[in-house]
């Protein structure tokens, strides 16, 4: 699924029209960036926490040549789905094989 299609739905649910759907989730998106680029937690009940993490440096390895390869300490950024965003995924998965999401974009129907 890409933006595209997530202001598509936006627009239908919301009765907006397609630029103003578009503009809402490129502005939700920019909040997001912004928020996590300054280190800011971000919590959407039911959805999900989104944290930026330190990570250290440590040693890695090339799996090409299987030598050992430093690597530098950084930030990276975890998501950690809320429960009902959980359960609401292992409900879909076990149904998968019946029914298609309205959010699939890859299945025909």
């Amino acid at each position: 699924m890409t933006r595209l299609d997530i202001a598509k739905i936006v627009a239908s649910e919301a009765n907006l029209t397609q630029q103003k759907a578009n503009e809402a989730v490129i502005g939700l998106f920019d909040v997001l960036k912004n928020a996590l680029q300054q280190g800011e937690r971000i919590e959407c009940r039911g959805f999900g926490i989104f944290m930026v993490r330190d990570r250290n440096p440590r040693l890695g390895r090339n799996p090409r040549t299987g030598e050992d390869a430093p690597i530098t300490k950084g930030r990276t950024i975890k998501f950690k789905p809320g429960k009902e965003f959980k359960e609401r995924v292992a409900e879909s998965s076990a149904s998968s094989d019946t029914a298609a999401s309205p959010f699939d974009t890859h299945s025909a129907v």
